[in-house]
């Protein structure tokens, strides 16, 4: 996980794009963000760059591919599942099928679109601090929690 790469989203929606950005200014999170608004593009760009994302969050509702069919693409694919990238959900989709086959998927997380930009923002922020407390390879755990564990 490169927890400096940029951040990828998969929103078609340009509002909410906009949205998004002014809130993570707003949070001061200086990974760049990368919109893409068809899944299609959105995966051309996963398999031609050499850029790591450090997370991808994906809407569920999306033109060429939806996010599932996106996600499912992404893991048939050696060298992007390689990267390990987190993979997200964000979407206002949430019937119980889409979550069920998003996790069947090896997604890392599901959320549904707050109607207000208060909540947007705080889940927003929730979610990269998650992502960036968390250690990878990349990025191992220093200092007393690192001493702490024994064997794995």
């Amino acid at each position: 996980m490169n927890k400096k790469g940029p951040i990828v989203f998969f929103e078609d929606d340009r509002d909410d794009q906009e949205i998004l950005k002014e809130i993570f200014a707003e949070l001061r999170i200086p990974n760049e963000l990368l919109f893409f608004d068809n899944g299609q593009s959105a995966l051309d760009f996963l398999r031609s760059s050499p850029v790591q994302p450090f997370l991808i969050v994906s809407d569920i509702n999306m033109p060429l591919l939806n996010g599932i069919e996106l996600r499912d693409r992404v893991l048939k694919n050696a060298d992007l599942r390689a990267k390990a990238i987190p993979y997200v959900f964000f979407s206002t989709t949430a019937e119980a099928d889409c979550v069920t086959e998003a996790y069947a998927n090896s997604i890392q997380g599901f959320f549904i679109k707050p109607g207000g930009y208060m909540q947007l923002k705080r889940m927003m922020g929730i979610i990269i601090d998650y992502w960036l407390e968390c250690v990878s390879p990349e990025y191992p755990a220093h200092g007393k929690a690192a001493r702490a564990g024994g064997e794995c």
